[in-house]
């Protein structure tokens, strides 16, 4: 995104932003009449923020465990150098992937995932994940618990 397009969203913008991140399903009379604007302004934003990509999209907020994915977990991963692009392919063909990034530090990329259970869990990261060719290595750390942050009202 440009900073163009980021100095372009001004309060009203913001706050449209914060009332779909707490309810995707808002109807745009009720995310106007909550920033006080006409449904027609409202609507223009929104769709203005979803052509400029800064809406990407709507989703669910899932419960992993009742969805029948009681096995969470973050990944780290350690790749071949320049092998960015090739292992985040092969990672968004596995199942179960929630979020992939390419990070600074003392490893390369993290993933958050959720299976079904410990041995799904296992199935993934030793016959999966560490059969890419350009892993070199990985840690995994199990997630207690979770718990989403919602932009507050």
């Amino acid at each position: 995104m440009s900073a163009e397009q980021v100095s372009r969203l001004d309060r009203v913008d913001r706050s449209i932003l914060r009332l779909l991140q707490q309810d995707g399903r808002a109807s745009i009379r009720s995310v106007a009449e909550r920033v006080h604007v006409s449904r027609a302004n409202a609507y223009a934003r929104i769709s203005r923020m979803v052509e400029d990509g800064v809406i990407r999209g709507f989703t669910a907020r899932v419960d992993h465990e009742r969805a029948g994915q009681g096995a969470s977990a973050y990944i780290t991963l350690k790749i071949v150098q320049n092998s960015w692009r090739t292992v985040r392919e092969q990672l968004l063909e596995l199942p179960g992937v929630a979020h992939i990034a390419l990070v600074g530090g003392d490893f390369d990329v993290l993933l958050l995932v959720h299976t079904a259970d410990n041995h799904a869990l296992r199935e993934l990261v030793l016959n999966r994940i560490q059969s890419i060719p350009q892993v070199l290595g990985t840690r995994t750390m199990l997630v207690f618990e979770e718990t989403d942050q919602v932009p507050p009202d």
